[in-house]
């Protein structure tokens, strides 16, 4: 199935959970806003929506959520106490995220998992398709994920999302996909899903990761979608029934990423996403690398 190309504008990020696996750091400070070196972990989420061409972007939060809305809003006492300073580099750092998209924020009063959350941009976004971007996987933006998936979503119509082969044995995190081949390397034909299966009954080792390009076929869907694992709405549950007839709402397409993904999900990874992109920075690398190497040297 093909359909004619519509330019996707709109991306979604779900924020709105309360960052357990953090505290007490998230106790009152949301769990998006804590740094990945200098910059809260969503401005990386938005800076890759709007690097692929999605300038309107609708964040999905809860109650304790307002530093998010603060931070890419403009600060005018900060801003003018930097001008006064002739600190012109920082100045640049705090309007960046204020300058980077049009910033839309909804509540998600009652959270009931990631199927509800999405469902809860319905009005905003309308007939059209849309991206949604987790924000504990963050994506090197040398590795243009996103992109590729909106790319493919406007050839083939339908839903996209982002996959990633893992090992067997962790399959249990995670959504995973069954699939077929295509004449595109790095794309499959997703036939059905399964919400983090026993790795004995896994239909193979490609893990849904935080990335989708949904047809707004898939609110319908959402609706009347019962709640599933964890007691939750889960929107896997929802793409299972779009790729199982795709006369719903087109195919269901999956892009199978080989690049640098950073998780930031739990504390060791983020942790380590912290170490490689600190690693990765002209200003800190080398300085970094040095010390580090004389750290483990002497630890080891």
């Amino acid at each position: 199935m093909t359909q004619s190309p519509s330019r996707i504008s709109k991306a979604v990020i779900p924020a709105a959970g309360l960052g357990t696996r953090f505290l007490p750091a998230t106790k009152a400070t949301p769990k998006e806003m804590l740094p990945v070196v200098d910059k809260p972990a969503i401005q990386y989420v938005v800076e890759e929506a709007v690097a692929a061409g999605l300038s309107d972007v609708l964040m999905i939060t809860g109650r304790n959520k307002r530093p998010l809305e603060d931070h890419f809003d403009r600060n005018y006492e900060l801003e003018s106490a930097l001008t006064r300073k002739g600190d012109a580099e920082r100045l640049a750092k705090v309007q960046e995220s204020s300058d980077l998209a049009t910033m839309h924020y909804v509540r998600q009063g009652d959270p009931r998992g990631l199927g509800h959350a999405v469902l809860c941009a319905a009005p905003h976004v309308g007939d059209q398709p849309f991206a949604v971007l987790l924000g504990d996987d963050l994506i090197d933006p040398r590795d243009a994920l996103l992109a590729r998936m909106v790319e493919v979503q406007e050839r083939e119509g339908g839903s996209v999302i982002a996959l990633m082969e893992v090992d067997p044995a962790q399959i249990h995190l995670y959504g995973c996909a069954a699939a077929d081949a295509t004449v595109d390397g790095d794309v499959v034909r997703v036939t059905d899903l399964v919400e983090k299966p026993d790795p004995a009954d896994a239909p193979s080792n490609l893990a849904i990761i935080g990335r989708y390009v949904l047809d707004p076929a898939v609110f319908d869907i959402l609706r009347h979608t019962e709640p599933g694992r964890g007691g939750e709405i889960q929107l896997t549950d929802a793409l299972q029934l779009l790729a199982a007839d795709e006369k719903i709402g087109g195919p269901v397409h999956g892009v199978v990423f080989k690049g640098r993904r950073y998780d930031t999900g739990d504390r060791s990874d983020y942790l380590r996403a912290i170490v490689r992109l600190a690693c990765e920075r002209e200003d800190l690398g080398p300085d970094f690398r040095t010390w580090l190497r004389k750290y483990v040297a002497e630890e080891m």
